[in-house]
């Protein structure tokens, strides 16, 4: 795992295509932004943990869960801020 430090209006950039800028910081809370292609699934670790926390037996209600989180959480294009 990377660990590095970014102020706010800093950013870093992973491959060619996303760029990870954090935009605010206050009071223990991070406001991040990304900018990344528009097919992108950005998965909430929370979001994952619900899913992969549900028993074994309903593996198809786990997948459908997924779905549900992972549509929530497409990549949409915002205006600057």
């Amino acid at each position: 795992m990377l660990v590095i430090s970014r102020k706010s209006e800093e950013f870093l950039k992973i491959g060619d295509d996303i760029v990870i800028k954090v935009i605010k910081t206050s009071n223990g809370s991070v406001k991040i932004g990304i900018e990344a292609p528009g097919g992108l699934r950005v998965l909430r670790g929370e979001l994952l943990e619900a899913v992969c926390d549900l028993p074994k037996s309903s593996s198809r209600n786990r997948t459908a869960r997924y779905r549900d989180f992972a549509d929530q959480e497409r990549v949409q294009p915002v205006e600057a801020v």
